[in-house]
């Protein structure tokens, strides 16, 4: 049995004076290993769609006047996938496509594929050797508050990597984490991106472990000019890490953070 599988933590915060809205801390996970960019892509918004809809049809039911109608509201639920793709550079909406540094038959030549995204940032790379996490999260489960998310998202990862023994943060004016910010040395080790809907998110965040480095001289990384990327293994000058122990690192601290429970599914 998963050490993350607990019982379901559950509390009541009131919306109106009449109604009540079940929060749902338990968040499902789920590591698909892995898997084409585009068909997680659309396994994302497939269960993005369906928690969306659950809380557009339990908003219309807290507004019938009959009580009892209330008190049937589902909870909504919360996933979290574990991911690696194969070569892939995505784009984010506001992003320039001048930051990819290669036209198509170079990325053909390269074994990469190109998605423009819905998601927020500019252009990165996913590849073997980097841990993706998707949070598929209602917020009004935990907060509504985003850019809190998108710093316990970051802290989660910081706090990760300081078990490791290295000294990171953020990055004033920019997302994701870093090592030496604000010096000439400054170099990211883990992106982010998110998007949200109604509370709802998806997208979410990419750790260099074991990557690849070179893949990343194809682009202008988020599109930031003269700022380095470098990965896990670099920094801790070894050949490989283990992922699953990082994997298990990034979800103790998101459980603290978000005081969520995780279930494997």
């Amino acid at each position: 049995m998963s050490k993350f599988r607990t019982l379901t933590k559950i509390s009541f915060v009131p919306l109106h004076f009449t109604t009540f809205f079940l929060m749902n801390k338990t968040i499902q996970l789920q590591d698909l290993g892995l898997k084409d960019y585009k068909e997680t892509w659309e396994y994302q918004e497939e269960i993005f769609k369906s928690v969306v809809d659950l809380k557009i049809q339990n908003r219309r039911e807290e507004t019938n006047l009959d009580p009892s109608v209330s008190e049937q509201a589902k909870q909504t639920p919360n996933h979290f996938l574990f991911v690696e793709h194969p070569h892939v550079y995505t784009l984010g909406k506001s992003g320039d496509l001048e930051n990819l540094l290669l036209n198509e038959k170079q990325l053909e030549a390269k074994g990469a594929t190109f998605y423009k995204i819905n998601r927020g940032g500019d252009i990165t790379y996913h590849g073997p050797g980097q841990i993706v996490g998707y949070p598929i999260l209602d917020l009004e489960n935990f907060f509504t508050d985003i850019h809190k998310y998108l710093r316990f998202l970051e802290e989660s990862i910081i706090l990760t990597l300081q078990e490791y023994g290295l000294e990171c943060g953020r990055s004033e004016g920019e997302t994701g984490v870093w090592l030496g910010a604000g010096t000439p040395f400054a170099r990211k080790i883990c992106a982010m991106g998110v998007r949200a809907s109604r509370w709802v998110t998806m997208h979410g965040f990419a750790l260099n472990v074991n990557v690849d480095l070179g893949y990343f001289d194809n682009i202008i990384p988020c599109g930031i000019r003269g700022k380095a990327v470098t990965s896990l293994n670099v920094e801790l000058g070894v050949e490989k890490i283990d992922e699953a122990e990082v994997k298990a690192k990034i979800l103790k601290h998101l459980a603290q953070l978000f005081e969520a429970e995780f279930v494997t599914k």
